[in-house]
């Protein structure tokens, strides 16, 4: 069979990408196939081409409702009658389902989505009993392994369904699979004899950074998204909360932003994504609830406020950005308090689970902390080599940092892990080498050996870098199936007995109150500004035969080459920049070379940034200026936040003040005489004051309290703001 010829005719493409093609061909001669390919790879044509030219339907298995319709939309878009793909989920009523069901019967569909908890229903398995099932494809089938990045435990039933069902060739596809979570796919679907087809992980056009979390987070990512103003981005948040305060904040600063997590309304969800895909606003504040599915290739950023649990979950959430093959750029934040912080989340779950959690984390700080590239490492941990020493794509590369030969302790640390028996992981070797005498070292009485503290008089700060590159080197392993031990491999064994030259980098040190140094921050003194404002002041101190440091101190000129003040006002703010200093004629000059040298170097200014913070009780002010512009009546909207129509009135009234223009006709319409507002709306005209008691004693009993706060409420709306 012609595969490009029928993938020409169905999809209008000329040709396939990658391992498409014999994909397809593997599944159309019966084989259980294992696809392990990155988002954005192509993995949906894999099963779609093969079910359009075999006898029978297939049964795609995919966890999300909104991924399933966006599937079947375009699968029928491609036929001239509709039924050819179907779905089948919670969503659908009794009509629907028949519906379905009788077009599987006479044969016109080809694809039918179900969620895994659809599978299992009883009804649908004595129906699919009944019908010709081509074979089975598992969508995001990492779900089905404790070890991937989304695990469900509803994906582990799939195999018994399928028996029950019947015998048909399986396809499990992942864009996110470790050996450990490929090897768990595998036995849990009985596929494990499949062919394996694995794509590189390499996506070169993603640049990937991580940055200190620091007290100005939300300063540094607004100066981030202004830099790549009009550009389409993700902020990914670990909750809901978060989302909602961090997208509140972006608003304030006049950013298009919206809030998405699965805690929203589906309707708001919906529209959300219409927003964002068809460039209504530019930055989706999320949890990971959103992405899957939505296929936006022009993604420029993906920011992680929050450091990921798994370096599974950050690989796919990166892969949003620059699916086009255009600029991508991955930004992350890590604290390593948040890092506690998760661990935290994870008490009072199984201790099985719990391991397996922690685990999944310490890999995701190392990521983190590591001075390595960052394509090499994340390569490595997916088992892909990486054979280039510098990516130029990522801030470890670009910013590389000294090397530091460690052939000795290599050859320290490969002897301790021989001397515990190759039986513990990372973080005891490091306790045993450095001579830490541990309730677990004790244990185990191995401060009794040779070996241990052999390590004491190095740097503690060497040794988990250097196991970590000793396993990207190949002289060690993780045995990921048994709890992370740390193994050495014959090459490990080669180098104890013929040591060589093995340089490291150090790991970065992360603190949690201070941009990292070098960071790109807008604290940092400008060293050429500097340089031209000393020259500036030598020029002036000659003039007026002064020494330098009476026209302005050393602190002064650093002060201005660090907050670029670019009016005489700002120039005010600097320390030992008095009023007297302003009046010299020399101030001017000052002013106007820091503010041509802004100009011309594009400088983007701490005060420029004016970072507009939204109040924690402003989530409650959002959502009433949201429901005054969708026009929801004053009363409803207290109901809805339960608080009384005081309350509510306290808000708008607060809102108003603040210079926040209103319009509440539509609800003066519906509860006030139209002479009462007129009275009123005059009064506050003609008086010197908007006291309330005042208005109430002038304007008298025909008058109630609310009648007339509602009336100054759109008074001062209209001539104040």
């Amino acid at each position: 069979m012609n595969l490009t010829a029928e993938l020409k005719k169905y999809f209008g493409f000329d040709k396939f990408k990658g391992d498409q093609e014999a994909i397809g061909r593997n599944v159309l001669e019966g084989r259980d196939t294992f696809v392990l390919m990155p988002t954005g790879g192509g993995k949906s044509l894999c099963y779609q081409l093969p079910s359009l030219l075999m006898e029978g339907t297939a049964i795609v298995i995919s966890p999300l409702i909104a991924l399933m319709k966006n599937q079947v939309d375009f699968m029928n878009g491609l036929s001239e009658e509709e039924g050819v793909a179907h779905y089948l989920n919670s969503s659908l009523n009794k009509a629907a389902i028949d519906r379905v069901k009788k077009d599987i019967v006479s044969g016109k569909t080809k694809l039918l989505y179900v969620a895994p908890e659809s599978l299992t229903k009883e009804d649908n398995v004595e129906f699919l009993k009944t019908v010709k099932i081509s074979f089975y494809a598992v969508d995001e089938a990492h779900c089905i392994s404790e070890w991937g990045h989304d695990f469900r435990p509803e994906y582990r039933r799939i195999r018994p369904i399928v028996n029950e069902i019947g015998q048909a060739p399986v396809i499990a596809l992942t864009a996110t699979a470790t050996d450990k979570v490929r090897t768990d796919i595998k036995k849990n679907l009985g596929i494990v004899e499949a062919d394996e087809f694995k794509s590189s992980f390499n996506r070169p056009n993603l640049y990937y950074e991580i940055r200190s979390k620091t007290k100005d987070v939300d300063k540094d990512i607004i100066k981030f998204i202004r830099q790549h103003s009009g550009k389409s981005g993700i902020i990914y948040c670990l909750s809901r909360k978060k989302v909602e305060e961090l997208a509140a904040i972006l608003k304030a600063n006049d950013i298009k932003a919206a809030a998405y997590h699965a805690g929203l309304d589906s309707n708001t969800r919906s529209q959300t994504q219409d927003d964002f895909l068809m460039e209504r606003i530019d930055v989706i504040v999320a949890t990971i609830a959103f992405g899957m599915g939505i296929d936006k290739p022009d993604v420029r950023f993906v920011i992680h406020y929050d450091i990921p649990k798994s370096l599974e979950g950050y690989y796919q959430e990166t892969g949003r950005a620059g699916r086009d093959g255009g600029e991508g750029i991955c930004l992350a934040f890590y604290s390593y308090k948040d890092l506690q912080k998760l661990d935290k989340f994870m008490e009072g779950k199984p201790v099985a689970e719990q391991d397996i959690g922690r685990q999944l984390l310490q890999e995701t700080a190392a990521y983190a902390e590591t001075s390595v590239c960052r394509r090499k490492m994340l390569l490595h941990y997916f088992g892909e080599q990486y054979n280039k020493d510098n990516c130029g794509n990522c801030d470890n590369c670009l910013h590389p940092r000294k090397k530091i030969e460690a052939m000795n302790q290599m050859v320290i640390a490969l002897k301790a892990i021989i001397a515990i028996k190759e039986n513990f992981r990372a973080d005891y070797v490091v306790d045993f080498i450095t001579g830490k005498e541990t309730n677990e070292i004790l244990a185990h009485k191995h401060q009794n050996l040779e070996e241990f503290g052999s390590g004491e008089d190095e740097n503690e700060k060497i040794w988990n870098p250097l196991l970590r590159q000793a396993v990207i080197a190949g002289y060690l392993k993780k045995d990921v199936e048994n709890y992370g031990l740390l193994k050495i491999t014959s090459d490990g064994k080669k180098f104890i007995k013929n040591p060589k030259s093995f340089e490291i980098v150090e790991d970065k040190e992360f603190d949690d109150d201070y941009p990292e140094e070098g960071g790109e921050t807008t604290s940092a003194l400008d060293p050429t500004l500097c340089a031209m404002l000393r020259d500036l002041r030598k020029k002036v101190s000659k003039q007026m035969e002064r020494p330098p440091y009476v026209i302005f101190q050393d602190v002064s000129i650093d002060q201005m080459a660090t907050d670029y003040p670019v009016s005489l006002e700002e120039l005010k703010s600097i320390q030992g920049v008095g009023e007297g200093k302003i009046r010299q004629p020399y101030a001017k000059e000052f002013v106007n070379l820091i503010k041509n040298y802004c100009e011309e170097n594009d400088i983007v200014r701490q005060a420029d940034l004016r970072v507009r913070t939204v109040a924690k009780k402003s989530m409650l002010k959002v959502s009433i200026i949201q429901g005054i512009d969708r026009q929801i009546a004053l009363d409803d909207i207290a109901n809805a936040k339960g608080i009384d129509f005081d309350e509510m009135l306290d808000e708008v009234e607060a809102i108003v003040y603040s210079g926040t223009k209103l319009n509440i006709d539509y609800f003066l319409e519906e509860v006030m005489d139209e002479e009462h507002v007129d009275d009123i709306y005059d009064y506050f005209l003609d008086s010197d004051t908007d006291d309330l008691e005042t208005a109430i004693e002038e304007l008298g009993e025909d008058y109630s309290e609310d009648e007339i706060r509602l009336v100054r409420i759109k008074f001062i709306s209209e001539m104040a703001n």
